[in-house]
């Protein structure tokens, strides 16, 4: 299980960058054309509210690694859920 400060700061990143996309968005469209003023503004922005920053992580347990993007979860969960059939359609490969 990851620290549930991870976690938090987790939030706290994706609640940013939703905050700030439209903002940061109009900056760089105007950066793009040769605006400085709008390059000085975007570098005075949090550094947190960059979507690059955030980090997928298991709904579960936290885990940052390992993270399958299609059940939002990691593989670890994902494998002790699929073997005790807790994911519809999932079943343990045998052949």
């Amino acid at each position: 299980m990851a620290k549930e400060s991870m976690k938090a700061k987790e939030r706290k990143r994706a609640k940013l960058a939703a905050q700030y996309d439209e903002r940061r968005a109009v900056l760089r469209k105007a950066q793009s054309e040769g605006d400085w003023d709008a390059m000085f503004k975007l570098q005075k922005l949090p550094k947190n509210s960059m979507s690059v920053r955030k980090h997928n992580r298991c709904q579960l347990t936290g885990r940052p690694r390992g993270y399958m993007r299609q059940f939002g979860i990691s593989r670890v969960t994902f494998r002790e859920m699929a073997v005790a059939g807790k994911i519809p359609g999932i079943t343990k490969a045998s052949w």
